[in-house]
């Protein structure tokens, strides 16, 4: 009997790994453009083959590496190509407060790999699966991770190699790919309370961020008006309780 128990927890990381793997897959189908078109974009820059791919693996984050490249040719300050790639990237910040009392249980260096790993479906997912009451074990989120990071940065020297041959992307419809995805990320969480009332407000947000003060300080600026509406319409059940 403790034989079959120890084999059973032995086999464990091993099953959650692949587990997370399967979840892995459908990030990977959905972000395989965007990996493709940054190589192609990057080498169109001016980058060298292997500057595209170390950019992917180093820095993994789609939308800030795309502001990178259209500000380091320019003649901008520094500070200010920083700051722009920050207001990107910003709710990496919420996404690590939310994610961190998922992984309290992970080592020092588990956390710092999840942490560097942590994009947009890697936090959706975790979110969803601790709130259906399943373990968030350092297997199955590297599992999760692992298909996704290494694909992105593949397709980031695939794309230098062979992206002008695809001249317009958009022309056969491959950008609307992960808009889907994180469209049916979105909709995951809509059993939760206030869901419809923060997408709203942090939807109209962003597009009247993008069409005024313009782009990448929509995503900040959209996701601090959700958050606002989130914290406002939580007070009086808070005060409800006490």
């Amino acid at each position: 009997m403790d034989q079959a128990v120890s084999a059973k927890t032995a086999r464990r990381p091993r099953v959650d790994f692949w587990e997370g793997f399967r979840k892995g897959l459908p990030v990977m189908v959905a972000s395989a453009p965007f990996g493709l078109l940054f190589g192609a974009v990057a080498v169109d820059n001016g980058f060298s083959v292997s500057e595209a791919v170390l950019m992917s693996a180093t820095l993994y984050a789609g939308a800030s590496q795309m502001v990178g490249l259209e500000l380091f040719g320019q003649k901008i300050a520094p500070w200010l190509i920083v700051l722009s790639i920050f207001a990107v990237n910003f709710r990496h910040v919420l996404y690590s407060a939310a994610v961190g009392r998922r992984i309290r249980h992970f080592t020092f260096w588990q956390k710092v790999a999840a942490f560097f790993l942590l994009v947009d479906p890697q936090y959706a997912e975790t979110e969803k699966r601790g709130e259906a009451g399943l373990p968030v074990t350092f297997a199955w989120y590297l599992g999760l991770a692992t298909p996704v990071y290494v694909m992105w940065t593949a397709e980031a020297f695939i794309g230098a190699v062979f992206g002008n041959l695809i001249s317009d992307p958009h022309a056969i419809g491959l950008d609307v790919l992960l808009p889907i995805y994180f469209l049916g990320l979105v909709m995951s969480f809509r059993s939760r309370p206030r869901w419809l009332p923060v997408v709203i407000a942090s939807g109209a947000a962003s597009v009247l961020a993008y069409n005024t003060v313009g782009s990448p300080w929509h995503v900040s600026l959209g996701a601090i008006a959700g958050i606002l509406v989130a914290a406002i319409l939580a007070k009086p059940a808070e005060t409800g309780k006490n």
